[in-house]
């Protein structure tokens, strides 16, 4: 009972924080972080570390990024209710969670994983949202199978904007991800794309067949 009142304060404290600095301002955006327990998204010992705004281990060289920066992908990404959404990078499941809340039911997400184990582990997190599809393969080629997305989300740092990503966004589709340390919003029109660089990160690396070698 104590440690369900610790997390309870202990996330409202951090989803303040990240409104009173400017991290969260959108109302769908802020409910979704309310309404998700971070807690069910991280190792069993580290559950008490969950509303810490630091990034945690989910084994397997992997985190869950920093709830910050969590925060700061999702408000430049502006999903939207009834949007389809490409996730790469789905770790514990807790990026893709957030997504499923805001999307509602008329939405959908498909989020990509290669490391088997994060699969399965992020599937039993992920069970109760029915909006979500888990796929084990190599994200840096997107999923034809489910394109175009309007929106695509990258949550490891790329050494270059992968091609099949930007084919299977939508015209006037914006994805945003990390390209070394540098953060990206990418909005592609008619003509191309047009790609703002909004700060820097530190992620795990992208690997893949358009992304880092393992």
């Amino acid at each position: 009972m104590a440690f369900e009142i610790d997390i309870k304060r202990n996330k409202e404290l951090l989803i303040n924080s990240l409104i009173s600095e400017g991290w969260l301002k959108t109302g769908n955006i802020i409910n979704a972080f309310r309404k998700v327990p971070r807690e069910n998204f991280v190792p069993e010992n580290l559950k008490k570390f969950a509303y810490v705004d630091e990034p945690l281990s989910i084994g397997y060289g992997q985190t869950i990024s920093q709830p910050l920066t969590i925060a700061a992908m999702t408000e430049l990404l502006e999903p939207r209710k009834g949007e389809k959404i490409l996730e790469v990078g789905t770790g514990s499941g807790y990026q893709a969670a957030i997504l499923s809340e805001i999307v509602g039911k008329k939405g959908k997400v498909i989020t990509t994983e290669r490391i088997p184990a994060l699969v399965v582990f992020s599937k039993e997190n992920l069970k109760n949202y029915k909006n979500v599809l888990v796929i084990e393969c190599d994200g840096t080629n997107g999923y034809e199978k489910e394109s175009p997305f309007d929106k695509i989300i990258v949550t490891a740092s790329a050494p270059k904007i992968p091609e099949p990503l930007i084919r299977q966004l939508k015209i006037g589709g914006k994805m945003v991800i990390p390209v070394g340390n540098e953060m990206f919003l990418i909005e592609k029109i008619n003509s191309g794309i047009k790609k703002t660089m909004l700060g820097y990160y530190t992620f795990v690396p992208l690997v893949g067949e358009h992304g880092y070698k393992e």
